[in-house]
């Protein structure tokens, strides 16, 4: 990689992207913030300076559109709901340094400032453009107010946004058979002056800072077809009343001191002022703390370590305009930018209109420690991969995991060696576990920098399942009495094993982890310790421990199912009863319902008539004018063939070659932006995860 690995001697910001504060958090939302939680609490167990931002995002059109709905102005609104957020992550051990708000003084200012020095520097004009507007009641339509056809691949999108398709951004004006979405009404297109960033005039540097970016691989490969394709100048402005004004003006417009749509003054677009709240956010740390503590010019302007995690939808505004701003205005770069997978809630995406989550307050209300959950969101799978959740797939991961190897070990250890010792028995660590607890720290550190937040987590997870197999294979207990000196030894490497557990642990389950530390007679909090606390001596004497995790039976998933079922039968009934529509797209962090299964059968001659082939790829390269489009030559045995296939911007094209899939030999050929494709490679998910074989299967070989 481009930069040293961490920990580093610049200092580190890591940031989650902005929550609209325009409703309630689910569990499909907090997987972002668990994950920068983790990863920060991690960079900090390595001992690099690090601070943690977010904040909530106030302005733009979904914020408008519910207080419309809500019969409050925008601000009050918003307000509402940051406080509410504010109260809500750190009970789940989601602990920012600063919480901010777009709306708040300081990101005004910051704002203002970053886009004046981006006109001062040449990167903005003016332009005429066309935008939506309802005649039939007399205003202008930006963004969300907006609903039409997508002009590059026809699905239905919102203003800004082709959110059920294609996923680009979408400029004011390009959407087609445009309609209010607050009246119904059809809109037409009227000229109006508004302001672009010279988004095109960063086309060589943008494509140069993606060969250095680091993180997730959806957050590089996806903007590529954007960069290397046209890249259009981006409006930064709506006619709107909600948000900060273009830098002529002197306050932030809100719904007391500006007129609705008079057309006569500009805000700025909330993909702006968001992500500038994560330069606020890290001033008023400074401000709080002091310079000296943590410099957050050091950090922004002076090549610091920025690391953004955020939802994989988001990825455009991060790797494209953000880094472009950042550049234009003299600031720094980001080193890496994390993007997760969405989650969905027993196979189907989250709704809130059919109440079919599980919600934050739900969650705590139930009695779980948050420790759990935090353990299920950040260990389950990659974190660009999506995520399932179930409550039987919980109890199994909590009760297996949580309470069968890392409870269990740390229990029975400790309480072993208080009974028969007091705490930790004199004798000296052996070298087996020594050198085991180094390969962990060795784990962990390696995840860190592979910005693995999984792995993380299954580095102290795997050192306790060590532990559990070290101590059932040299059974202490019955050392005791035949050779005590050995039964000593085994046991001052458990206490150490429990030591180290709770010092890698603590990202992912601070608070048991805290207990756990003091279990063993730590000094301090355990967050206050780095990894080198994992090998130092625990203490001689320590109090009886308690367990940490307790099982959860049978009976209580299927009263959380039952709960759901009847929330979502009730809400199913509301809806019917007032005709309001089912709203099942994806929030943020949640992902849509899974397709239907096919409820026609095919018989067994019907599936032989599919010729499947292992096949191997051996080149592969985008097609030029095709934003998803990739061009392969894959081996299948007999003969290589000619395959396009749409997973351009989901995968790393260069590392392709050599990958085994799985290719339908005999579907008809087809010609695709004027390349011909002779097979269908077989692929799963919205991340168009590749199919491939396990073992040794060659290709040509068939698949039955």
């Amino acid at each position: 990689m481009s930069h040293e690995e961490f920990p580093t001697d610049r200092p580190a910001v890591v940031t989650c992207g902005l929550p609209y504060a325009n409703g309630d958090l689910h569990i499909g939302h907090l997987r972002t913030y668990v994950g920068g939680d983790v990863y920060t609490r991690a960079l900090r167990k390595l001992g690099q300076e690090t601070a943690f931002v977010s904040g909530s995002d106030m302005h733009g059109t979904p914020v408008a559109v519910n207080a419309e709905e809500a019969g409050v102005s925008p601000e009050e609104f918003a307000l509402e709901w940051h406080e509410t957020y504010e109260e809500t992550f750190p009970k789940f051990g989601v602990e920012f340094d600063n919480y901010g708000h777009t709306h708040d003084e300081t990101n005004v200012e910051t704002t203002k400032e970053i886009v004046r020095t981006l006109d001062e520097n040449g990167h903005v004009y003016e332009k005429e453009i066309m935008v939506a507007y309802d005649p039939a009641e007399d205003q202008s339509l930006p963004d969300r107010y907006v609903e039409g056809t997508c002009p590059y691949c026809g699905a239905t999108a919102r203003g800004d946004e082709c959110d059920e398709g294609c996923g680009r951004h979408l400029e004011p004006g390009e959407i087609e058979d445009p309609r209010s979405t607050i009246t119904g009404n059809p809109a037409e297109y009227r000229e109006q002056t508004h302001k672009f960033f010279r988004v095109s005039a960063f086309q060589d540097y943008l494509s140069e800072f993606l060969d250095r970016l680091e993180g997730t691989a959806n957050a590089r490969n996806q903007p590529r077809e954007w960069i290397e394709g046209e890249l259009r100048d981006w409006c930064i402005t709506r006619d709107m009343d909600w948000g900060i004004d273009y830098p002529d003006g002197e306050e932030p417009r809100s719904s007391e001191n500006t007129e609705s749509g008079d057309g006569s003054d500009l805000v700025l677009y909330v993909w702006v002022d968001a992500p500038i709240e994560y330069v606020s956010s890290t001033k008023q740390y400074t401000e709080r703390v002091g310079a000296d503590v943590f410099d957050w010019e050091g950090a922004w302007k002076d090549d610091g370590d920025i690391v953004h995690v955020i939802g994989r939808d988001i990825i455009q505004h991060h790797t494209v305009f953000w880094p472009a701003m950042l550049r234009g205005a003299d600031y720094g770069e980001p080193r890496a930018v994390m993007a997760s997978g969405f989650i969905t809630l027993n196979g189907k995406g989250f709704s809130t209109s059919r109440n079919r989550a599980v919600w934050a307050d739900e969650y705590l209300d139930e009695g779980f420690d948050p420790d759990l959950l935090r353990y299920y969101l950040a260990t389950n799978g990659g974190f660009q991969q999506d995520v399932d959740f179930s409550w039987e797939r919980f109890r199994e991961r909590v009760n297996n995991e949580l309470v069968g190897t890392v409870g269990n070990f740390a229990y029975r250890s400790l309480l072993f060696a208080y009974r028969e010792f007091g705490g930790t028995p004199d004798a000296d660590l052996s070298s087996e576990v020594r050198d085991r607890i180094e390969d962990a720290i060795d784990d962990f550190t390696a995840a860190v920098n592979d910005y693995s937040v999984r792995d993380a987590g299954d580095a102290a997870v795997s050192l306790a399942a060590f532990g559990n197999e070290y101590i059932q294979q040299n059974e202490p207990w019955n050392l005791v009495d035949e050779d005590p000196e050995r039964a000593a030894q085994v046991l001052r490497d458990c206490v150490q094993v429990a030591k180290a557990v709770s010092v890698l642990f603590a990202p992912v389950a601070p608070g048991t982890c805290e207990r756990l530390w003091s279990q063993v007679g730590g000094d301090g909090s355990v967050h206050d310790v780095t990894v080198e606390a994992a090998l130092s001596p625990p203490a001689a004497e320590f109090d009886e421990p308690d367990e940490l995790y307790e099982k959860i039976p049978e009976e209580r998933v299927e009263e959380l199912n039952a709960k759901l079922a009847e929330r979502v039968e009730a809400a199913d009934d509301g809806a019917a009863d007032d005709g309001a529509a089912d709203d099942e797209a994806a929030d943020d962090g949640a992902a849509p319902d899974l397709e239907p299964l096919e409820p026609d059968r095919i018989g067994f001659e019907e599936f032989q008539d599919l010729d499947m082939r292992v096949g191997e790829i051996l080149d592969a390269e985008g097609i030029e004018g095709a934003d998803k489009l990739a061009r392969l030559v894959v081996d299948i045995g007999v003969e290589e063939r000619q395959i396009v296939a749409g997973i351009k911007q989901l995968h790393d094209l260069d590392s392709l070659p050599g990958t085994r899939v799985i290719v339908l030999a005999n579907l008809e050929q087809a010609e695709l932006f004027g390349v011909e494709s002779n097979g269908m490679v077989l692929a799963a998910g919205d991340e168009a995860a590749l199919l491939t074989t396990v073992g040794d299967a060659v290709p040509g070989e068939r698949v039955r």
